[in-house]
């Protein structure tokens, strides 16, 4: 009877280090996507979707190419999966800013020149219209957010006075991403690329600014 015991006592204890040793194990592995999805949505934004390939990504990432299939299905799994985590990121740096600040920090040569640091939407619009829905559905997601984090808060859902500022950061943000992929797409250090970046930047904050004093004079008690 004591050999009984004894033996399930082993199996137990050997069960529990097994359990133990696959915990750790999974932790690490949630580390290791992380690095890679943090790796992926640099290089995409940098070079594009097409501009990078798996055995490429996994070597900057630190790990070899058959890694790849133990964390993701296909490389379009990580597109998607880097472009939620870029596209996360850029609505956490507006966060707490108005559209004018915004502007002046979006609409800059340092963003312009940041390709793999900066916005996702700017970086890799143009390609996620071509690619699948899931990717495009990312996109939707974030440009969303995006909005909800730069409209001014306050306002009753619904009312004609929000759907005003939902107008207004639309039109600013479309024009502020067009200014980036436009000055992007002129030779590095052209003099176009930083006409493009100066004439967008002062007519969007123009416009901000002529929007913000019509609300002002609407509020105003003589009007």
């Amino acid at each position: 009877m004591s050999i009984d015991i004894y033996v399930c006592w082993t199996v137990e204890r050997r069960s529990t280090k097994g359990r133990l040793d696959m915990r750790v194990t999974k932790a690490q592995a949630e580390q290791n996507r992380a690095h890679i999805v943090a790796t992926a949505s640099r290089l995409f934004r940098e070079r594009g979707y097409d501009g990078v390939g798996v055995a490429e990504l996994m070597a900057a990432a630190g790990f070899t190419h058959g890694g790849f299939y133990k964390h993701f299905r296909s490389k379009a799994d990580l597109m998607a999966e880097a472009s939620a985590s870029g596209l996360s990121q850029t609505v956490a740096r507006a966060q707490g800013l108005d559209p004018a600040d915004f502007v002046e920090r979006y609409v800059s040569r340092e963003h312009r020149d940041g390709r793999s640091d900066g916005c996702t939407i700017a970086a890799l619009g143009g390609d996620a219209a071509r690619q699948p829905a899931d990717i495009r559905t990312e996109f939707a997601a974030g440009i969303e957010n995006l909005l909800t984090a730069l409209q001014p808060q306050g306002d009753t859902p619904g009312d004609a006075d929000q759907r005003a500022a939902r107008m207004m950061v639309i039109d600013m943000l479309a024009h502020s991403v067009g200014a980036i992929m436009l000055s992007r797409a002129c030779p590095d250090g052209s003099p176009l690329a930083d006409e493009i970046l100066d004439v967008c930047r002062k007519e969007i904050l123009a416009s901000l600014a002529q929007v913000n004093s019509d609300q002002l004079a609407a509020s105003s008690p003589e009007t």
